[in-house]
C-alpha cells in the first residue's frame, strides 16, 4: 500500500508550481532513489514547510527508509544529542556543519548501522523541543489507517484543498497532509502561518477547502475578527492538539454553519499516528466538550489506577485506546529502531476522561498534570478551566501553590480569577498566584510550552 495517490497534488504557494499525477510520482522517486543508496540506518529529515521537505519525506516512505521528522528550528545541543544516541544514515534538509563522522553532506562515514525493522516508517519526537526526546515509531500501516479513518470521518475527497497551516514534524500537520494525499487531494504547501496575511492571500488565490489548528490558533483568530464569508472555498475547520474553550468551539461552530460550512473536534496523541476521535459535525453543538467517538476501526476503555476497566456511562478514569494506528513503541536509541511492534494496538493515554451513553469521549485532564496547594493535590487542567471566563489560561506547579498565567488580563480581572479559585476549591487565596500574560510561548506544534512557563516561576 502506498501513501500517494495517482491523482494527489502539491501546490507550492511560494512559486505557484502545481505538481501532480506522472509528473509529482517522477519527482518522488527520483528522491527515493538517492535516499536508497544511503547507509544503512534511519534518516533524520529536518523539515520546513516547503516543497523540498514534502518531497524528501515521501521520497523515505517509497524507498521504505524510516524516517525521523525533526523541526528545522530545533536547538543544535539536542540535534548533536539525537545524532549520538541514533546515529543515523544522513541528516537531509540542513546546511550547518556536520559533527564528526559525517560528511560535509550530513551522511554517516561509517557504512555499518542498525537496520530499522522493516514495519517502521516514520519516527517522531516526544513532545517539546528542549531536553532528550524520545521517538515515538511508528509502522507504515498505521500511518495509512489513520489516513484512511481520518479521509472517512472528514469526507475527504479528491476534490478538497488543505494548507499547510501545522508544521510538517508535528503530528497533527503530517497527518493532515497523509490524509489528504492518500484520496488524491491537494496539499497547498504554505509557510508564513496562520496569523500572517500570505497564508490567507494563498487560501484565497488556490481555493483552499479547510483548515486545521490548534487551540492557539483559534484563539488568535478570535481576536483577529475571522469570518469565513470573506473565504467562499473554505468550509472546513478542523481542531486538535489540546482542548479548545467551550465557548470558542461554539464560537466557530456557528460561524461555519452560517455559510453553510462545517467544523470538526478531534482528539488524538502523536503514539496514535496521531488522531483517535472525532464529533461529528452535525453532532458538535449537542455534545460540546466531547473528543467524540473513537475513530473507524478504535475503541475506548476506562481504567481505574490499578489497570482494571471501569464499566458504565460517566465514570472517570484513565483512558485506553485500542486501534490499527497505535505505535509500535518508543526509541531512546540506534538499538531500538531494530525492535518490532511492543504495544499490541494498545495505547494508556495519560488522559483522565469518561465515555458518555453514546460512547462520547470526555477528556477531563491529565494524569500528570498535577499541582499542590498547601499539600493538597490540584489538577492543573482544571483550574485553567475554571478562570477561562476570564480568558485562555495557563496553569503550572511553584511549590506549595500554583502560578495561573492569564492571556491579557489586568491586575483586577487577576485578583478576580485567585478570588475565584480559591472560594471554588475552597483554600486560602494565597495559594494561587494570578499574573499577567500577553500571550504564552508555544512549542513548534502551537500548545503552550509549559516548560518555559515553569522556568518563569
Amino acid at each position: 500500500m502506498t501513501l500517494l495517490h495517482a491523482q494527489a497534488r502539491l501546490r507550492d504557494a511560494a512559486t505557484g508550481e502545481l505538481l501532480g499525477g506522472a509528473e509529482l510520482a517522477s519527482r518522488v522517486s527520483e528522491v527515493a532513489k538517492a535516499l536508497a543508496d544511503l547507509p544503512p540506518g534511519v534518516l533524520f529529515l529536518r523539515t520546513g514547510l516547503d516543497l523540498p521537505s514534502v518531497l524528501r519525506y515521501l521520497g523515505a516512505l517509497e524507498a521504505g527508509r524510516a524516517v525521523a521528522l525533526l523541526d528545522a528550528a530545533q536547538d543544535r545541543d539536542v540535534l548533536d544529542d539525537l545524532v549520538e544516541r541514533f546515529r543515523p544514515a544522513a541528516v537531509l534538509g540542513i546546511e550547518e556543519e556536520p559533527p564528526a563522522g559525517y560528511s560535509a553532506e550530513w551522511v554517516r562515514e561509517d557504512a555499518e548501522g542498525v537496520a530499522p525493522h522493516p514495519d517502521l516508517a516514520v519516527l517522531l519526537p516526544t513532545s517539546g523541543s528542549t531536553g532528550n526526546p524520545k521517538f515515538v515509531r511508528l509502522s507504515r500501516s498505521a500511518l495509512l489507517a489513520n489516513a484512511d479513518a481520518i479521509a472517512e470521518v472528514l469526507g475527504i475527497t479528491a476534490d478538497e484543498v488543505a494548507p499547510t497551516s501545522l508544521p510538517l514534524h508535528y503530528s497533527y500537520g503530517m497527518s493532515v497532509l497523509n490524509s489528504h494525499l492518500r484520496v488524491g487531494a491537494t496539499v497547498l504547501i504554505e509557510g508564513s502561518g496562520v496569523v500572517a496575511r500570505p497564508f490567507w492571500d494563498a487560501v484565497t488565490q488556490y481555493g483552499a477547502t479547510s483548515l486545521a489548528g490548534v487551540p492557539y490558533h483559534y484563539e488568535m483568530l478570535r481576536r483577529l475578527r475571522f469570518d469565513p464569508a470573506k473565504y467562499p472555498t473554505l468550509r472546513t475547520l478542523t481542531q486538535a492538539g489540546g482542548k479548545l474553550r467551550t465557548e470558542l468551539v461554539t464560537e466557530f461552530n456557528d460561524k461555519m454553519r452560517a455559510v453553510g460550512g462545517q467544523m470538526f473536534v478531534m482528539y488524538g496523541q502523536t503514539e496514535a499516528a496521531p488522531r483517535m476521535a472525532t464529533v461529528p459535525s452535525d453532532r458538535l453543538a449537542d455534545k460540546i466538550g466531547s473528543a467524540g467517538p473513537a475513530l473507524p476501526g478504535g475503541q475506548f476503555s476506562i481504567r481505574d489506577e490499578d489497570g482494571n476497566e471501569l464499566a458504565g456511562a460517566g465514570v472517570v478514569g484513565e483512558v485506553v485506546y485500542r486501534g490499527p494506528n497505535v505505535m509500535m513503541g518508543y526509541a531512546e536509541s540506534e538499538a531500538e529502531l531494530a525492535l518490532g511492534d511492543e504495544t499490541g494496538g494498545a495505547l494508556i493515554t495519560g488522559d483522565l476522561g469518561y465515555l458518555d451513553e453514546d460512547g462520547f469521549l470526555y477528556i477531563t485532564g491529565r494524569l500528570k498534570r498535577i499541582g499542590k496547594v498547601f499539600g493538597n493535590r490540584v489538577s492543573l487542567d482544571d483550574l485553567e478551566q475554571i478562570v477561562k471566563g476570564f480568558g485562555a489560561a495557563a496553569a503550572v506547579p511553584a511549590g506549595d501553590k500554583v502560578v495561573v498565567w492569564l492571556d491579557g488580563a489586568d491586575k483586577d480581572t487577576c485578583k478576580q480569577a485567585a478570588k475565584l479559585l480559591s472560594e471554588t476549591l475552597h483554600m486560602h487565596v494565597t495559594g494561587f498566584d494570578v499574573r499577567q500574560a500577553d500571550g504564552f510561548p508555544q512549542l513548534a506544534s502551537g500548545k503552550i510550552d509549559y516548560r518555559s512557563l515553569e522556568a518563569r516561576v
